[in-house]
């Protein structure tokens, strides 16, 4: 990390290390903000956007069923970022069979991730995003994957750094504050988080995500757990009845560009250019969100429509409601969420497949898996994404 590079408007200040390299200790949010035209449009749209969304999820019959899908598209690409090649066929079929982490350990760490979204969103009622929720995500991220060795659950106690594998440090790309810096920063982070604000929601998650990711707090995970922090502040703030809006596809299809602009807020103080790249993630995403939403109640609505035509029972309705739940089964998996006998269950099963809604994808006679590709379709993944 060149300390040239950072500004006297750089938000922190450079500390030396033992090593010769230094290290940056960013400043208590909040910074000093002039939002200039652009961004307050900017602002206005995707609070526009997300008020959609946010009405979406007030309309839908049953929430659970579309939120899963959601969840799922947002473990799969926020787990991506990081190098996870696990598509959702994988997440999927690794709940239909666990022993699929044996040839596709991804398949492991992005369950993870679809399990700690949940688990954040229940621990809401009883205890506010704090350290020690921050903490209880990790643990929940890093649990029997890659990283695992990196105390999960516990702040680091070492020096991390940014870098291609095999860099030293001197070469990094950026290096957090050391563990006492780092200590008193998280601290005062959780100041903020309880705080009260005159400043635009869109805006404090904004400052957020870039103080969470500047602290670095753990020696690996930091980049799922500053995702997670998104739609777990939008639900404890009330800005969103359901969590629906995620920005994992937009920071990979701009990767690079989020990279950059994290650290030219660290070296410049361009705390301008972030936020608008942060509004218009928002604001793409909460469209996204409501047209994916929409696509799914449709598609919920037709095959209620093939059911009826088909007449066939309403145990077979029952299975079309797992699926969005989980869009692949297997005949015993039915069985237990039926509580029938293995042969009617099969039966229901083998009825959605006649009517199109589930595909049998093992070609065998036995220990089949069944999966439902219109739903993966929606969630914008093919149903052979691997």
């Amino acid at each position: 990390m060149n300390s040239a590079d950072f500004t006297t408007n750089a938000p922190g200040q450079l500390v030396a290390l033992a090593s010769g390299a230094h290290a940056f200790v960013p400043k208590p949010l909040p910074p000093e903000l002039s939002l200039d035209m652009p961004t307050i449009e900017l602002l206005a749209s995707a609070e526009r956007v997300l008020g959609r969304l946010a009405g979406v999820g007030e309309m839908l019959p049953n929430p659970r069923l579309l939120i899963a899908p959601f969840i799922r598209r947002e473990a799969v690409l926020s787990s991506r970022i990081e190098g996870t090649i696990a598509g959702e066929q994988d997440l999927v079929l690794y709940k239909v069979d666990p022993q699929l982490a044996e040839t596709k350990p991804d398949a492991l760490e992005v369950s993870n991730y679809a399990k700690a979204l949940p688990y954040g969103l229940k621990r809401l009622t009883d205890l506010p995003i704090s350290l020690r929720l921050i903490r209880e995500l990790h643990e929940q991220l890093l649990k029997g994957v890659r990283g695992a060795d990196q105390r999960p659950g516990e702040f680091r106690d070492v020096q991390n750094y940014i870098a291609p594998t095999g860099t030293p440090i001197a070469a990094a790309r950026y290096v957090p504050p050391p563990v006492a810096q780092m200590k008193t920063a998280l601290s005062a982070l959780e100041k903020f988080l309880h705080a009260p604000a005159n400043r635009p929601l869109l805006v404090d998650l904004a400052l957020i995500h870039y103080q969470f990711e500047a602290i670095h707090p753990f020696r690996d995970g930091n980049g799922r757990v500053g995702r997670l922090l998104i739609p777990l502040l939008l639900a404890e703030r009330k800005a969103l009845p359901k969590p629906l809006l995620y920005l994992s596809a937009y920071l990979e299809d701009h990767r690079t560009q989020y990279a950059e602009l994290l650290l030219r807020v660290s070296q410049t103080g361009d705390w301008p250019a972030w936020i608008r790249f942060f509004l218009q993630g928002v604001a793409e995403q909460a469209a996204d969100g409501v047209q994916r939403a929409s696509d799914l109640m449709a598609l919920w609505h037709d095959y209620r429509r093939r059911l009826e035509t088909a007449r066939v029972s309403t145990l077979a309705q029952r299975l079309v409601d797992e699926l969005f739940l989980q869009p692949a089964m297997s005949v015993s998996m039915a069985q237990k969420v039926l509580k029938v006998s293995f042969l009617s269950a099969q039966n229901n099963v083998l009825r959605l497949v006649r009517v199109g809604i589930l595909r049998e994808m093992t070609g065998g006679k036995r220990n089949r898996i069944f999966i439902a590709p219109d739903i993966m379709k929606i969630t914008g993944f093919s149903d052979d994404d691997r």
